[in-house]
């Protein structure tokens, strides 16, 4: 199979053209800056290139700009653009590889990233992919941004949105921004604890777009989060266990908003999401447990 991806160079798009590689795949990066044998794409201005699109079989989009950021106004844009524009444009760019060909269309599949953001703040309600979004900034994007990924299934493309929850890494995102403070000794519940954490593995949420790629069920929105969410002060709790640290220093929320503005929500709002298709279409987890899941992920 030939795949593109966008967003190759994140966290989870260089272990995903990995995996595909290891596979036998062929794999087309798209980038802004064309580096390291990239196509160049600018997503937020100009629609994909359909020459190149039109000769792979499906696509897989990770690009967007960093959440992890003070909320400033122009940090917003930048976020919001980078998520619904340039998945628009993407898809403009599908539009145009499809058009006139004789034989089936290329590409056939378009895997989307997306987060559990959708959700908004949800306090204990058990979230499925049939849940309503929630209401805030960044639940705003996460709709605008699945709605232009979905916009492919009227192109006749099977169209799959993964909403990610807290990706364990120790390489990058929220694990490793967390990782210093527990590994000093001065880590803790995060404004109270209360509020539930949905994670996955990177190997299990790479395991999620692969199904997504193979398996023709894989369709609309589907949770890409593990089992069981957890919330804040025993995810906490975990991670000093994993670390042999204490886990007791409570952060209070005004720290957080005090640091961190209204990005701060990312941590201290509660999403206690289910991966219900994920349990429907059978998919197996390497790891389900958090102790084993963190264990694994601080050894590599």
């Amino acid at each position: 199979m030939r795949v593109a991806v966008t967003g190759a160079g994140g966290l989870i798009g260089s272990r995903l053209v990995g995996a595909l590689e290891a596979r036998g795949d062929e794999v087309v990066t798209l980038s802004r800056s064309g580096d390291g044998g990239a196509i160049r794409w600018e997503p937020a201005s100009e629609p994909a290139p359909a020459h190149t699109l039109a000769a792979v079989d499906a696509v897989v989009h990770l690009a967007g700009e960093n959440i992890a950021q003070r909320w400033s106004a122009g940090a917003r844009e930048r976020i919001r653009t980078s998520r619904a524009a340039g998945t628009a444009n993407l898809v403009a760019g599908i539009a145009s590889a499809r058009e006139g060909e004789d034989t089936e269309p290329q590409p056939r599949i378009l895997v989307s990233a997306n987060a559990v953001g959708y959700y908004g703040n949800r306090g204990d309600e058990l979230l499925s992919e049939s849940s309503h979004p929630g209401d805030g900034w960044l639940a705003a994007v996460c709709v605008e941004w699945e709605a232009a990924a979905m916009a492919a299934a009227a192109l006749g493309l099977r169209a799959c949105v993964l909403r990610t929850g807290v990706v364990l890494d120790r390489a990058g995102g929220a694990l490793a921004k967390m990782l210093p403070a527990f590994q000093s000794g001065v880590g803790g519940p995060v404004a109270g604890g209360r509020q539930y954490i949905s994670w996955i593995h990177v190997d299990d949420l790479v395991a999620f777009y692969l199904a997504a790629i193979d398996d023709e069920r894989f369709e609309g929105p589907i949770n890409a989060v593990a089992p069981h969410a957890m919330r804040n002060a025993d995810f906490s709790k975990a991670l000093g266990r994993a670390l042999h640290r204490p886990a007791f220093a409570p952060v209070p929320r005004a720290a957080l908003a005090l640091l961190y503005g209204d990005m701060a929500s990312i941590v201290t709002d509660s999403q206690n999401v289910a991966p219900a298709r994920a349990s429907e279409l059978g998919l197996s987890y390497a790891h389900a447990d958090l102790d084993e899941a963190l264990r694994d992920t601080l050894s590599r």
